[in-house]
């Protein structure tokens, strides 16, 4: 039987409070290769999420600034252009994972001042079917999306569903592009802060209106906000702190106070202002990219009980298809859950390079080792007869 909703509720919320639950929880995202993979072998009608039995699930409402549905601007086959409610023409490609951004509306920096943003309040954000940027422009095209409220209606009884919000830099360089973003925050900084500021209060509001339109049906909200990259920050942390980090602050008190917590996205080895985050209160961060060097067993020798870690399954060991090298890295990821905060996730997203069989045996071996209290001694005597071998 699967479990109830408010068995995964209380699990995840543990593991967000630093405490341990009745086990590790465990969610994720998905490429749209891997779903097509597990639909292959266990059948068309096949929900991931409900495969696995996952403990959440992010549903996004409509974020573009004009709401409205792509402009075809080429097509031929499988290859796209398009252009977009953020004033942004993008080429997809069915060869190539993800989309590629060739043009933005805003060329120079006088533009951002007369950027258009319609209301956030806006009732086709959420009940609304058609096309939007983030839900429909990623490793494949999408047309045509069910409502936000139709898709939290699916899943809120039972699951926890989290709704989503992009912070002020992940927003507005969609809107303007990333070099733009990062030259003109240094050069032009009183027209830069201005929009940093108008777009803050945009996605506060957004916010804001996805908790009062779920009507209780929201559990948390996700936060996207790509702010660097494998090495370190993408601009210097005081740049971060000045223009975005209120925003962030300003989000997570909205949500808190409504009594639900908040998980921060962040691309890249960011962990030069996680201490921000602990201080503007964050609960959780996700992916913490092992390829960014990051390692959720050191971090928790630092912010252990502070700032729970959400993934950091290397997605790398699951492409391998090596079910040692699988096991050896649930085991060694288990030992940074003693006393809650960790949420097992990849450190992005299983990706078409993941065999399903393989992500199942992932869940398996974390909900067999991962119920509390964990017994220390057969997890680290396991993982050092893998590491033997």
């Amino acid at each position: 039987m699967p479990d109830t909703k408010q068995q995964k509720e209380a699990r995840v919320l543990a593991a967000l409070s630093n405490r341990e639950g009745d086990q590790v929880p465990v969610s994720d995202f998905f490429w749209t290769g891997f779903v097509k993979r597990a639909k292959a072998k266990w059948g068309e009608d096949l929900d991931v999420y409900r495969k696995f039995d996952l403990d959440y699930i992010v549903i996004n409402p409509n974020m573009d600034p004009v709401i409205g549905d792509f402009e075809i601007l080429e097509e031929k086959g499988e290859d796209v252009i398009l252009k977009t409610g953020f004033g942004a023409t993008v080429r997809r490609s069915g060869t190539i994972p993800m989309p590629s951004f060739d043009k933005f509306s805003v060329a120079v920096p006088g533009e951002m001042a007369d950027f258009v943003l319609e209301d956030p309040r806006d009732k086709r954000r959420l009940y609304r079917s058609g096309d939007d940027q983030i839900n429909c422009l990623g490793d494949a095209l999408v047309r045509n999306i069910p409502s936000w409220d139709e898709r939290v209606d699916i899943y809120y009884k039972d699951f926890p569903v989290y709704g989503s919000i992009c912070e002020g830099y992940e927003f507005l360089w969609r809107c303007i592009g990333s070099e733009n973003a990062l030259y003109w925050m240094v050069e032009e900084p009183e027209l830069f802060g201005d929009f940093a500021k108008r777009i803050g209060d945009f996605v506060v509001a957004l916010t804001e209106y996805q908790i009062e339109e779920s009507r209780g049906r929201l559990s948390g909200m996700y936060v996207w906000g790509d702010v660097a990259f494998v090495t370190g920050m993408l601009f210097s942390p005081e740049i971060w702190r000045e223009h975005f980090k209120p925003t962030v602050a300003r989000i997570i008190k909205v949500c808190h106070e409504a009594d639900i917590p908040v998980i921060y996205h962040g691309c890249g080895n960011a962990s030069r202002i996680y201490n921000d985050y602990i201080e503007i209160g964050l609960d959780g961060y996700n992916p913490v990219e092992c390829k960014a060097g990051l390692d959720i067993v050191k971090l928790q020798k630092d912010y252990g009980g502070r700032l729970c870690f959400v993934g950091n399954f290397d997605v790398r060991e699951l492409e391998s298809g090596s079910r040692g090298r699988i096991k050896r890295e649930a085991l060694y990821k288990l030992q940074s859950a003693a006393g809650g905060g960790w949420i097992c996730q990849t450190d992005h997203s299983a990706t078409s390079d993941v065999a399903p069989e393989d992500y199942e045996y992932m869940v398996n071996l974390v909900r067999d080792y991962g119920r509390y209290p964990l017994d220390m001694e057969r997890i680290r005597g396991d993982l050092a007869a893998l590491e033997k071998k």
